[in-house]
């Protein structure tokens, strides 16, 4: 085991959790045990629950001028750390070193947007009658919690954590069991930044402290992200208990490419979103429509996609269960009559035969009723299929339940305005094939790749993470009193 035993971090410090159950730690690169995480009970949960209570009236009466402090000295901490950090999301995570650091370099931006929040959420204050003053202030909402997933160790965590805090909240993570290892990096630099004791906790464990997070009476939302069944569960779960709950699940993101699209942009756009993180992100390519006479660029897709490699520049996907999964989609496909133009299944990395790896996979003549055409596969996998209509395209891309992106490819303008206002997704690309917004810019997606109000990140998440307060002040008796004072 090459880390010590993994540990909850309450009220500023790592402590043992009181559960004796544990689950293994293995790095998806060579299968490797890395570490042991237990699993905390309701009780451990508990325990940060009165922390961050306890932290809570001191951080909260802070000023957001002095709270975002922290945080310009923990972007500065994240630049220091950068490598270190982005090695062990690669460890831990799969993904190659180069999307390591791009991840933690996202995470650095988050932070930044956080420090801009003073500016950002400037009260208003109008005079609406003589001597009558309304005014509106952000107030936090208190307790606050975080579910995030596995494919972005670092990141995912970055989107709440800076403007939770920033914001005058408490904050509970609970981390993937999968990937527990970055978020204690990340608790240290927070200390290290100044963050007061009880700010930040850390949950480690599984469904059980999903559960109890989701029941708790005394958090007072609760962020999710992760795949659809499981974020529709926690909204329900969450909103039952008269939470607050933005619950983020998966997707299935449609690349329309239309014949007049340039072919080499293309072609390594739609190879690069599809292979990416080996296809672990909600913002993937997972199928491309083409439009008419699109062989020319179907060819050059393909030729991207070999020259992508396991191991080199292409990571491994998280488990054994995910890439026997993956590859199960693969071939049922080819069993219904898809051709199979690269084929990614039973590789091996020479040195990391325990490694999960799954090549590239490109699939032609899908059908809109495969499996592969309509749920998330969640690896190196595109399938492609075939209409002749920029309509019927358009009526594949808005039947499928998901929403978070969808992508045109094409050099005609008045056409890109045509399919960008009818998709259904919240998220749209021209000639981009992984239509993230940038700070300020929110993520967030439609459907049921999203079950709350607002989005996670950027300025919509200010009102999630915050309550209006609004405040009508008259001090001019001699006025008298009129229907708008």
């Amino acid at each position: 085991m090459k880390y010590e035993r993994v540990r909850n971090f309450v009220n500023g410090s790592f402590k043992e959790v009181s559960s004796q159950r544990t689950l293994p730690v293995i790095s998806p690169t060579d299968g490797s045990l890395l570490a042991e995480m237990p699993c905390s009970t309701a009780a451990d949960l508990e325990e940060a629950v009165q922390a961050a209570k306890a932290a809570f009236p001191g951080w909260s009466k802070t000023p957001i001028k002095e709270r975002v402090q922290v945080f310009f000295r923990y972007k500065y901490l994240l630049e220091q750390h950068l490598q270190g950090l982005a090695a062990l999301v690669s460890e831990e995570n799969g993904k190659t070193m180069s999307e390591a650091v791009a991840e933690v370099e996202k995470c650095i931006e988050l932070t930044e947007f956080a420090t801009s929040l003073p500016q950002l959420i400037a009260g208003e204050v109008l005079e609406v009658s003589a001597g009558v003053e309304c005014r509106t202030s952000h107030v936090p909402l208190g307790i606050v919690a975080s579910i995030v997933p596995f494919n972005f160790p670092a990141m995912v965590p970055n989107w709440t954590i800076p403007n939770a805090i920033a914001l005058g909240n408490c904050l509970i993570m609970k981390p993937s069991e999968k990937v527990p290892l970055s978020l204690g990096i990340i608790a240290r630099l927070l200390k290290e930044a100044g963050l007061p004791n009880g700010v930040l906790n850390i949950v480690n464990g599984d469904s059980e402290i999903v559960n109890a997070i989701c029941d708790h009476p005394d958090i007072a939302a609760v962020s999710f992200v992760g795949s659809t069944k499981i974020a529709r569960i926690v909204y329900q779960r969450a909103t039952q208990h008269l939470k607050r709950c933005l619950a983020l699940g998966g997707a299935k993101n449609h690349l329309l490419v239309l014949p007049d699209a340039k072919p080499g942009m293309t072609a390594q756009n739609v190879a690069a979103s599809m292979s990416g993180c080996a296809g672990q992100r909600c913002m993937a390519a997972s199928a491309m429509i083409g439009v008419g006479a699109v062989d020319h660029i179907v060819d050059l897709v393909c030729e991207e996609a070999r020259k992508i490699v396991p191991g080199q520049n292409l990571g491994a996907v998280i488990s054994k269960e995910s890439k026997e999964r993956i590859e199960k989609y693969i071939t049922e496909a080819e069993a219904q009559g898809a051709r199979i133009l690269v084929d990614g299944r039973g590789v091996q990395v020479a040195g990391k035969e325990n490694g999960t790896y799954v090549g590239p996979t490109v699939i032609d003549y899908v059908t809109a009723d495969m499996a592969v055409a309509q749920e998330e596969i969640f690896g190196p996998v595109i399938s492609i299929m075939r209409t002749e209509t920029v309509d019927e395209a358009l009526r594949i891309e808005n039947a499928n339940p998901y929403g978070n992106a969808a992508s045109v490819f094409t050099q005609n303008g008045g056409m890109a305005r045509y399919i960008a206002e009818r998709a259904s997704a919240g998220m749209i690309g021209v000639n981009v094939g992984v239509p993230v917004p940038r700070e300020p810019f929110s993520f967030g997606g439609w459907n049921e790749s999203k079950f709350g109000v607002g989005d996670i990140t950027g300025k919509s998440s200010i009102e999630f993470w915050t309550r209006l307060k609004k405040s009508t002040t008259k001090w001019n008796p001699e006025e008298g009193v009129n229907w708008m004072s």
